[in-house]
Formats: C-alpha cells, sequence, structure tokens
C-alpha cells in the first residue's frame, strides 16, 4: 500500500503545480477557470503538457462529481454528440486505404475510427483518484443506458477501456479475515450479494473459524475497494443446503481435516466494472492458493443460487400452449401460490417430483438467443469450465431463493483436469456438462412425451445438448 500511496501523492503534487500553472498569474482564468465542459474537454485532447493536463483533468472530474442526475445525463450526452469518431479523417483514411492497402493505411484507418472520447477518458484517468471517478461515471451511464440507445456507444468505450486497466496482470489478490482492517471489513458487509450479512457477528463467523476462508481482488488505483470476493467453506463433504455451511450451531473442524472447498458466494462490488469479468480469475487463484496450502482438499465444488429459475417457470406457466407443462405438471406448479407451501410436506414432495425434472431443462436446454444458457450463474460457472453436479431441493429457504427459485440451489464442480474440456463443449458446441444424476432428470420419455426439445428456433443448441444427455461426459 505504501507504494500506491507514493503514487498517488506524487500525481497529486503534479496536479496542483498544474493548477497553479493554470488558475493563477498571467493566465487568464477565464481560458480555465470559466470555461464550460466541452471547452475544458477539447483543452485537456489538444494539450501536450504533462502538469496542465493533469489540472484540467482534475477541473473536469472535480466538477462532475457536483453534478446532479440531469447534469451528469448532459455530460454524457456532450461525450456522445462531440466526442466520436472524426469522420472526415476517417472518410480520408478509407480513401486512401482503397489504393494503398499497407500497415501505416490500416493504422490510419484504425486511428481514425477510434471515438475521441476515448482519448479523452485515458486522459482523464490520469487524475488523481480519476480512475475511481470513472468508475462512478460508468455506473451512472448504465443507469441510463437502457433507456438511451444513443448512450451504449460511449459504454461500448468505457467497456473497452476498462477492459485494459483492469486486466488480470494489474490485480492482486489479498485474504480476509477477522484481522483485516475495519474499513474494509465493513465494504465486505456491504457488498455481500449473495446471503446478506445482518451483522458484526455474523461476518465474525464466516470469516473467523478456522475453516473459513475469504479472499478479494483489489486493483492499485481503487485503493482499499474490493472489486469482487469469494467466500469459502471447508468441509468434509459437499453441502445441499446454505443451512449447513451458514448455521451458527454446525460443526467446526480443523482445516487440514477438510477434503472440499465449497464456494458458497461470490460478489461483485463495484457496478461501474459490470461486465469485466474477475470472478473466472478469481476461483481459478484461489483453487491454486488452496491447494498450496492445504493438500488434503480433493473438491472444490459452490453452492451457488438460481435467480432466474422462477421467472422463467412463471412464464412457462403463464403460456396456454407451452408443450414443456402437462396439465398434471400445473395443478401441481399451482402449489407454489401458497407462500408456506415449504413447510408441508405433502405439498413439497408433489413439488420437488415436478420441479428438479423442469430445472434440468432449465439448465440442459433452454438457451439465450445467442445460444447461452439462460440463468447467469450457470453461465458463469459452466463458460467457466465447472460441471453441472447437482440439483438440491429447498438448498435454500430464505425470503430472496424462494422469490428467485422456489428455494433450489445448485452444486457445480470445478474438477480441474476437465475443465478446459468442458469451458469448450459450451463455447464451440453449446454443450452443458452434468453429472449422470442431472443429466437423469431428463428421461427420454418425458422429453418425447413433452416435444419440448428442437421444436422452437430460439433454442439453438438444443440438437447438441440433448446429443450430449444421451452419452456424453460424466
Amino acid at each position: 500500500m505504501s507504494g500506491t500511496s507514493f503514487f498517488s501523492d506524487m500525481l497529486q503534487g503534479i496536479t496542483d503545480r498544474g493548477r497553479k500553472l493554470l488558475f493563477s498569474g498571467s493566465r487568464a482564468p477565464a481560458t480555465v477557470a470559466e470555461a464550460d465542459l466541452e471547452t475544458l474537454c477539447e483543452m485537456l485532447l489538444s494539450t501536450r503538457g504533462e502538469a496542465s493536463g493533469m489540472a484540467i483533468a482534475a477541473e473536469i472530474l472535480e466538477r462532475w462529481s457536483r453534478f446532479d442526475g440531469t447534469e451528469a445525463q448532459k455530460f454524457l450526452q456532450m461525450l456522445s454528440d462531440k466526442f466520436g469518431a472524426d469522420t472526415a479523417q476517417l472518410d480520408k483514411a478509407i480513401d486512401r486505404y482503397r489504393s494503398d492497402k499497407s500497415p501505416s493505411a490500416v493504422f490510419a484507418i484504425h486511428n481514425a475510427a477510434e471515438p475521441r472520447r476515448q482519448e479523452l477518458l485515458r486522459r482523464l484517468n490520469l487524475a488523481p483518484n480519476g480512475t475511481e471517478k470513472l468508475v462512478r461515471m460508468r455506473e451512472q451511464l448504465l443507469r441510463l443506458k437502457d433507456r438511451r440507445e444513443d448512450l451504449r456507444a460511449i459504454d461500448t468505450d468505457f467497456a473497452h477501456l476498462f477492459g485494459s486497466w483492469f486486466n488480470r496482470g494489474f490485480l492482486t489478490l489479498n485474504p480476509i479475515d477477522w484481522s483485516t482492517p475495519a474499513h474494509i471489513l465493513e465494504k465486505i458487509i456491504k457488498y455481500e450479494a449473495v446471503h446478506e450479512i445482518g451483522s458484526w457477528e455474523e461476518l465474525r463467523r464466516r470469516l473467523a473459524p478456522a475453516d473459513r476462508r475469504c479472499f478479494a481482488f483489489f486493483h492499485p488505483r481503487l485503493v482499499d475497494e474490493p472489486l469482487v470476493f469469494v467466500e469459502v467453506a471447508l468441509t468434509r463433504s459437499v453441502p445441499s443446503t446454505i443451512g449447513d455451511v451458514l448455521d451458527e450451531g454446525r460443526e467446526h473442524i480443523p482445516a487440514n481435516q477438510a477434503t472440499t472447498a465449497v464456494f458458497y458466494s461470490i460478489s461483485n462490488c463495484q457496478d461501474g466494472l459490470r461486465g469485466i469479468s474477475f470472478g473466472n480469475f478469481l476461483i481459478k487463484q484461489v483453487v491454486e492458493d488452496l491447494r498450496r496450502d492445504l493438500p488434503g482438499l480433493k473438491n472444490f465444488v459452490t453452492l451457488s443460487p438460481v435467480p432466474g429459475l422462477a421467472s422463467w417457470l412463471s412464464k412457462a406457466r403463464g403460456a396456454q400452449a407451452d408443450p414443456l407443462l402437462t396439465e398434471e405438471d400445473r395443478t401441481v406448479l399451482a402449489l407454489l401460490d401458497d407462500p408456506a407451501w415449504a413447510n408441508d410436506a405433502g405439498k413439497a414432495n408433489e413439488i420437488e417430483r415436478v420441479l428438479l425434472p423442469l430445472a434440468a431443462h432449465y439448465f440442459l436446454v433452454e438457451r439465450t438467443p445467442e445460444g447461452r444458457p439462460v440463468d447467469p450463474v450457470a453461465r458463469f460457472h459452466l463458460g467457466n469450465g465447472a460441471r453441472l453436479e447437482r440439483l438440491n431441493f429447498l438448498g435454500d429457504r430464505s425470503a430472496k431463493a424462494m422469490h428467485q427459485a422456489h428455494g433450489l440451489m445448485v452444486n457445480y464442480l470445478y474438477k480441474l483436469e476437465d475443465i478446459e474440456a468442458n469451458h469448450e463443449a459450451l463455447a464451440q458446441r453449446g454443450e452443458v456438462t452434468a453429472s449422470p444424476a442431472v443429466r437423469n432428470l431428463l428421461s427420454r420419455d418425458r422429453e418425447y412425451r413433452r416435444g419440448a426439445v428442437n421444436e422452437q428456433a430460439s433454442r439453438p443448441f438444443a440438437q447438441g445438448v440433448n446429443a450430449k444427455i444421451g452419452g456424453g461426459r460424466t
């Protein structure tokens, strides 16, 4: 941290000297202090001085930080309208390329096609705390872009730059434990997105015991701000309910007696970095660290939520002609409308009989228009090369889990020697690798009776998935 502090102090010193040059002396204050933001942005792009450039960048970001929602939207609109690609230069570069296909002509097209705001964002990033402020700026952009098609190009620029600035090579993996400074622990409580941490005592139970671990990625330009963190339980078996992991009265074991590492919560912390993937690197790095420190660990699994299941099933129930559901299924699924169904053993048994095969269909057959698994958590773990190992009925009875997935939880298995093959199967052929227990839930009789597979063009990989179900990897 001392190196980071020194670098930040150095940037601040350069910026302060630049401010003195720009805002005092013979320089007319109206040229900088009273300039509008568009003028300042143009000045930042044209300046060649390091100190003056950092001072202008700091002035732009300081003004932006005081904006309300309307002013922030106007600023983003200005970036969209005024700082796109130089179309005149692009036309010239294209004309040149038609007669001269040299590397320099290609490079000229590349330079001309890049929106000017990308270079503007690079220069803003040089200001003290510039990276953090730009992450906050993208948070506002993401709140607007779903309603404003014209702002999507700006988000593409942010994502392109952040993908480089937050490259894995710049990240540090730090353990989080009960001795970690309190201001960072407060952020772990704040950012926990899967299983809410209700108190400091609850956080202590997740961090202090010998059979618990937590790791987070940090970036040197976001001091003491975790980017993503994972909570790990060290156990002797694969848990099927979150209560097995979090219950206060659970059995504690020495870490060296554990055979299984359970990743039970992965939380992204910075909304402004949405879409910039850290979790895949995090899991792989944590696995390597755990294997080194605890050679007795043999299994690496998750205990994961299924955030899209209930909404998908609701749509299927609402579609009168959906062939996936029989009349008997609809009758049984109507029991889900009783808020207390999980407390009735008879109703729960009926729902389990119908819900688990439907959940298997949800994971193994259903696809987005792009051909990816429809569940976001499944996309993450299956895309990382995990195997869909087990469906756990009523694995989580919290209000959130009952609302999102009727209490279902899933174990994904990271079998290290199969990760690359599993990833390639999904990426290249759309095949989800699953255990025999999960695949057997989709019996041929059930799928044939419902005619659910290969009936809809919106399920482009269904044929490949069914081939996998018939005799693929276990």
